[in-house]
């Protein structure tokens, strides 16, 4: 491993009631390829077994923080960023498990300083039906602040970025449901590099209690007005954030949205372009699926080719 032997990296692992999956997320952290962290777990208010489990570990590398009432995930990981003794945070989620390289992984690639912000490739597994499905994600700076425009490209139990991203921009209360998103469009105006690894790195977990399933609905309006601020930075008219729109008036918005942001963020992939005008199209109308692919496909390389022209 060279020189990143003696690089520490702080875990932050937020936790409350998490007793059914906490064991196998901790253990997950402790079987690292990279030994040199600090797992910092914070146990905010919890009232089932979690400090039991936590107890239960005697590795000296956990720190385990112990709150008396919930004050939710936000205030935790923003007291375990201003804690942190890391180089590095890596998030980690409760009811995750990392996969053995992972912190390894990422560490080695941020200490070449092709980013800021290194997310990566992860499993889903869904809980409910046993069934594990492999992410697609897009991995160059270029595509994922695009995509920012869209959705969050980023999957944020994969995140591990230089500390002083969290300790400069912490999650805000304002934002909550959608507060990751929103930090990443955060770290995007403030000029940081992101990239995601090909290689996957954590076991996502995905069960009926997640926050994420429950608000659903309170995170896309958070999450559209982050867009409509992100559009603003860039200079690109904040009512053409991509929504699902009919044929004729998709192509009078999304054709000059999409031109406009290249020209803004250069080197989009074709792939990336044809991710963002798909939030264009209504994806629901399966019958319709192959004639919009093919839209989409055509609408992207015409971008593409005017772009570079």
């Amino acid at each position: 491993m060279g020189q990143i032997d003696n690089c520490l990296v702080t875990i932050s692992m937020p936790a409350f009631n998490s007793e059914r999956y906490l064991a196998e997320a901790i253990q997950s952290i402790l079987d690292q390829t990279h030994s040199n962290f600090e797992l910092l777990i914070l146990d905010d208010g919890s009232t089932d077994g979690t400090r039991k489990i936590i107890e239960s570990f005697s590795d000296p590398r956990i720190i385990p923080i112990y709150c008396e009432s919930n004050r939710g995930l936000i205030s935790a990981r923003n007291e375990i960023a201003q804690m942190a003794k890391g180089k590095y945070i890596a998030l980690m989620d409760a009811d995750d498990k990392a996969l053995p390289d992972r912190i390894e992984s990422q560490l080695r690639f941020l200490e070449s300083g092709k980013a800021d912000i290194c997310g990566g490739a992860h499993l889903s597994f869904r809980q409910d039906i046993g069934r594990t499905k492999k992410s697609k994600e897009r991995y160059t700076d270029s595509d994922i602040r695009a995509l920012l425009t869209a959705y969050c490209p980023i999957s944020n139990p994969c995140v591990m970025a230089r500390a002083e991203v969290f300790k400069k921009i912490p999650y805000r209360a304002a934002n909550k449901h959608a507060e990751d998103y929103c930090l990443w469009i955060e770290a995007a105006m403030a000029g940081y590099l992101f990239a995601n690894l090909k290689n996957e790195l954590i076991i996502y977990r995905i069960h009926s209690s997640q926050i994420s399933v429950l608000k659903k609905t309170e995170a896309e309006n958070i999450s559209k007005l982050a867009k409509s601020r992100y559009l603003e930075f860039l200079g690109i008219d904040q009512n053409l954030v991509p929504s699902p729109l009919s044929f004729f008036d998709r192509l009078r918005s999304a054709i000059p949205f999409m031109l406009l942001l290249n020209q803004k963020i250069p080197g989009i992939s074709l792939s990336a372009n044809i991710k963002i005008y798909s939030r264009f199209q209504n994806r629901q109308n399966f019958f319709l699926k192959p004639g919009m692919r093919v839209e989409r496909l055509l609408v992207s390389l015409y971008v593409e080719i005017i772009s570079k022209i």
